[in-house]
Formats: C-alpha cells, structure tokens, sequence
C-alpha cells in the first residue's frame, strides 16, 4: 500500500506528543500506586491529582472532587445510567434517553429494563435533532433521570442541552449527558450547562484509548458499579492507570486550550472537502443538521452504492473512514442513528462516516477524494449493470 490518509479521528485520534510526554515518566520513573502511603505513592498521587484539577478546571466543575476517572466512555457512560438510576430508584424507575444515543447508552438503559425499570426513547426529526417538546411529553412523576448526548457520533449534530438540562431541573431530574464527541469540538461549562453527570473519553480528543471520566456534581447519588477498593473516594475500586490518567488530564486541558485553532482548521478541511465532493460526485446527499453541527464529522450517502464496498475500496487505496461507530462496526444492521432520522433505506445503506483532524492536510483530502471519486464510480458502473441484467 501507497499513501495512507486517515479519516476516521471520530473512531479515535493519535496520542499527540505533547500527551506522550505527559504520561512517559509514569511508566518507568513515578511508578507508585497512588493509593500507597510511601513518597513513590505519593508522587504517583501527585500526577493523579494534577489530572484531575486539570479535567475540572476545562470543564468547569466547581470541585475537582467531582471527577471520577474510568476506563473510557463507555465504562463512565454504563456507570452514569446504572449508578444514577439504581440509587434514585426509591424516587421513581423512569428514565429518560434518545433513540440515537451510543450503545454505551442505550444497552445500559436496555439492562435497566430487565431490573424493572422503564425507559421512554424519544425519537428525533431527519437532522437528528431531539425535539424538546418530545422529551416534556415523556416526563412522569416517577421519571429521575434523563441522558441525552451532546453530539451525535454518527452525523455530528449537535443537541441543546442546555434547554434539556435545565427542563430536566425544572421537574427535579438530574440530567447526564455523553460529552465524548463533544470535547474539544464546543465548549462545554458544566455549571452554565447545568449539567449533572457528564461523560468524556481521551481517545477522541488524541489522548490514550483506555482513559476517560465521569463528572458527577456534588450531591448526586450515583452506586457503585466496581467494588474492591477505596479508590476514587469509595466510589470505584481499582488500582488507579496513573500513565492513563496523566496522558488524559494533558490530552483535556489541550483541547480546550487549542480548541478555536483546532476547529478553525478542521472547518476548513471539511469546506474543502465537501466542496470538491459536491462538484466531482452527483447524487449524494448529507445526513445531520445543516448548521447546528460539529465541524469534524461529515455523514455522506452515496446514491446506488454499497457503503461496505465502498469502505473496502476506499481502504485498498488507503484512505480510513467509516460506517458508523467503530463500537458497532462488525454488525450489518442499518445504523439505529440514520433509521431514527427516518433516512430512506438506500440512503442509509449507502452512508460514510468522513471524521477529520488536526493533522490532515489539503493534500490528503485531495488524495482522498480522488479515490472515493474512482470508487463510486466503480461502484454504480457495476450497480447499473447489475440492474440492467435484471431487466
């Protein structure tokens, strides 16, 4: 293989240099368990606790205690449903989600309902957009939470959740969002938010993958899902990953700090990409929200073309992209996100994922739509032969 052009940053990103440096030393040199009492525990606490203030102080968290740090989203995401809804559960079983949100999401609330508790999936309209009148529609007495994400991983929308959470706080429930495809992306101040639990995951943001955390504000009940230790304030047994740790409090606080630089070049990247697209290749059409959306992600269906053909030969000549979300990237089933939006069958069946970084340069996309230009036109010359056999 030639030249690789990777277009897949919303899958997960590079460890950037700057965050590699931050974790090298806790490997070899501060190697303490931060729970232990001796100065090598200590030094490894040390690094632990800088993380953490530095997560708080980009999100805006009034108390660093109120970072709890995990092995990704998913384990933060799978805690926040279970952990906050078992330990309500004497207010009420009704919890509160959106039909697109990641399977992190919704196989934990799916979990919730075996263990008696119900669940309202509130829809959303073609550009993926929760309809707020949807989700007071679906608030009961006995409703104590409500997760809805901050931007879609699929299609990039971006949802209103300040309105939500402050709706949410309105009727007394606590309201938990998944921030993982948001950090960096748009600003995100828990307080002005009025956010209660958040999710935010390092890999996305060029930290390392095994990383991540879940903000919890100060008086919410959450259970515990890991047991076996007094780590985390009680709240997560486990020795702490204080490499992990180091490399995702460096990877958070770079993202805010270099976030309008970021999206200012991967806006540019994306116009550019679409530009070329839109004038080489007929008949697509772009799923998400016009405007309200992220700048890293493009969603594209391709009229009369396979999006699994389309992805192989995309990767024969090295560009990476993807079909969806890489956690649901074995399965052939039409994506929940694109059949929620009602996006007709074909379109869906026939839809790429473009993610983009801050490391793609005009080149790159020059390559890369170069060959999906190639690639679907292999694609519907052989679809339109196919159809014409049948006739």
């Amino acid at each position: 293989m030639g030249r690789k052009v990777y277009l897949d940053t919303a899958a997960t990103t590079f460890v950037s240099s700057e965050v590699l440096t931050e974790m090298l030393p806790c490997f070899n040199a501060i190697y303490g368990n931060s729970n232990s009492v001796h100065s090598y525990g200590r030094d490894a606490l040390a690094i632990v606790d800088r993380a953490r203030d530095r997560v708080a102080h980009a999100i805006g968290a009034a108390k660093s205690n109120e970072i709890y740090f995990t092995s990704g989203g998913t384990e933060a995401d799978n805690w926040a449903i279970l952990g906050i809804a078992r330990a309500n559960k004497e207010k009420g079983k009704h919890i509160i989600t959106s039909q697109i949100e990641h399977h992190a999401v919704l196989d934990a609330c799916k979990q919730l309902e075996k263990e008696g508790f119900e669940v309202t999936y509130v829809p959303v309209d073609k550009t993926g957009l929760v309809n707020i009148a949807e989700i007071i529609h679906a608030i009961r007495k006995d409703t104590t939470m409500i997760s809805i994400m901050a931007v879609n991983n699929e299609v990039g929308t971006i949802q209103n959740i300040k309105a939500i959470a402050k709706l949410a706080h309105e009727y007394g429930i606590i309201f938990h969002t998944d921030a993982v495809q948001a950090m960096g992306a748009i600003k995100l101040d828990v307080q002005d938010m009025e956010i209660d639990a958040m999710t935010i995951s390092g890999h996305k943001i060029y930290g390392p993958k095994g990383s991540g955390c879940l903000y919890v504000k100060n008086g919410i009940k959450i259970d515990n899902m890991l047991f076996g230790g007094s780590q985390e304030r009680g709240k997560r047994g486990g020795t702490l990953n204080v490499p992990a740790i180091a490399g995702f409090g460096k990877a958070v606080e770079l993202a805010v700090r270099d976030m309008s630089i970021n999206q200012q070049k991967i806006k540019a990247e994306r116009e550019y990409f679409l530009k070329n697209v839109k004038e080489k290749i007929p008949y697509i059409q772009i799923n998400g929200h016009p405007q309200q959306k992220v700048n890293s992600i493009v969603n594209m269906s391709f009229e009369m073309v396979d999006k699994e053909s389309l992805l192989m030969l995309l990767d024969m000549d090295g560009v990476a992209v993807s079909t969806g979300s890489a956690c649901t990237s074995n399965a052939v089933e039409e994506s929940h996100v694109l059949k929620a939006m009602n996006v007709e069958s074909e379109f869906a069946n026939s839809a790429i994922r473009f993610s983009f970084g801050k490391n793609v340069s005009k080149s790159d996309i020059d390559y890369a739509v170069d060959i999906l230009v190639k690639s679907v036109e292999r694609l519907r010359s052989i679809s339109a032969f196919t159809k014409a056999g049948r006739k």
